[in-house]
């Protein structure tokens, strides 16, 4: 209990200054209501972790006698918390203030063999190359929040890849990771599918206003995606809702990684695109090659697309009819390299799609940048959305420590 109304003050007193700028220990405890003795006592800590710092008073504070009161205010380059996407091949990571500002990002590259190990390690690299680029620095962390690839719940339920075999690569995965952070940074870890949380930055970031009701689906090397459902993001029962990827859409088609065939992965997926590309007689090794394609108007890179589009549409049109979204947004490397893909979708949206107008949901390319899921990150671990309100709590929001720890970076 100690803990918990102790982040509460530190929170008022960080709010205040958000609000009202630069504010001297006095006018904080008038603002926050807290005694003199707490309120100096608690900012005393907030500036040992560098979470906010003293600022020599304004000439005007100088009329009178008495050496005027030092002002304080947030520290611009105090990241409060930190996102991270692990994504095919690359990490990305954002790291936000006091204000819930991004206020660095960037990304780093790492080889589809290695070791999580060695992926933590180019993380923490990054975040090291962020604060020689950009004066960001971690003493006053919180958080830290992991996209983490491929189908994997929050909850640490066990996955079935396959008829007969139970795989646990990717909760073993996970918690090695997890493990990797915790021994770096002494804060609270957050991991959860990628893709999902890139569909809850859509959902808070991408559009006009937060959307209530959302389809998100992310296609990459592999397909996922993120329900948000009345205002919740949802997690499902077992913890995997959004698996959009597994979804039949060829009856005895490809087999799947998953051990079913003809799922949209093997359809709508980076390397199925690529195969199907080649396959019909137009090679293209990567996507800078298929995008390259897309701009000459390649007919034959054209048609596989069409059929991709179809496919993407035919899922997200049945999702449509049963969950009735207010948006439907598709994002992902394979929609940068070919925006086609939503148009053709659009279209096979539209005809699966129950003939309500007023029913008819926005359908739409995803808008933010490559740090969608570090940007979902950051908000699941800070729990600041109504879309978070029955996310699965793994005790990162509530265990947020005070006083905060310094990270060893």
């Amino acid at each position: 209990m100690h803990t918990l109304v102790r982040r509460t003050h530190e929170e008022r007193i960080l709010r205040a200054l958000r609000e009202f700028g630069p504010l001297s220990r006095g006018e904080i405890s008038d603002r926050v209501g807290l005694s003199r003795t707490t309120t100096s006592e608690i900012t005393g800590e907030l500036i040992e972790r560098r979470a906010i710092v003293a600022v020599a008073p304004d000439a005007a504070d100088r009329v009178g006698r008495g050496r005027p009161a030092d002002r304080l205010v947030l520290d611009p380059g105090a990241g409060q918390v930190v996102g991270i996407d692990f994504n095919h091949g690359r990490v990305q990571v954002a790291v936000a203030d006091a204000s819930q500002e991004i206020i660095a990002a960037g990304d780093a590259r790492y080889d589809l063999d290695s070791a999580w190990r060695e992926r933590a390690q180019i993380a923490f690299a990054l975040l090291e190359r962020l604060t020689v680029e950009t004066g960001v620095h971690y003493g006053a962390l919180q958080g830290i929040g992991i996209g983490f690839p491929g189908p994997f719940s929050p909850q640490g339920s066990r996955l079935a890849l396959g008829r007969d075999k139970r795989d646990t690569s990717a909760v073993d995965g996970a918690r090695e990771l997890r493990e990797h952070f915790a021994q770096r940074f002494d804060v609270p870890i957050m991991l959860d599918n990628n893709a999902r949380l890139a569909g809850l930055a859509e959902a808070i970031w991408g559009g006009q206003s937060a959307s209530s009701d959302l389809i998100y689906l992310r296609l990459s090397h592999g397909i996922g995606g993120g329900l948000v459902q009345g205002g919740v993001l949802s997690t499902g029962a077992s913890g995997y809702a959004g698996e959009i990827g597994h979804i039949t859409v060829i009856v005895d088609g490809a087999e799947c990684r998953c051990g079913k065939r003809g799922c949209l992965e093997t359809v709508a997926s980076v390397p199925a695109v690529l195969a199907a590309c080649a396959r019909r007689g137009a090679p293209v090794a990567d996507l800078a090659a298929l995008r390259a394609s897309v701009a000459s108007g390649d007919p034959i890179v054209g048609a596989v697309l069409r059929d991709v589009g179809d496919a993407v549409g035919r899922v997200l049109g049945g999702l449509a009819v049963v969950l009735d979204p207010a948006e439907i947004v598709i994002g992902g490397p394979l929609v940068q390299a070919a925006p086609m893909i939503v148009d053709q979708a659009r279209s096979a949206i539209g005809y699966e799609l129950i003939p309500i107008p007023q029913a008819a949901p926005v359908i739409r390319a995803a808008s933010l940048g490559d740090d969608d899921g570090a940007r979902g990150a950051i908000a699941a671990v800070l729990r600041r959305s109504a879309l978070l309100q029955r996310y699965p709590d793994d005790g990162v929001a509530r265990d947020l420590p005070s006083p905060l720890q310094r990270s060893t970076t």
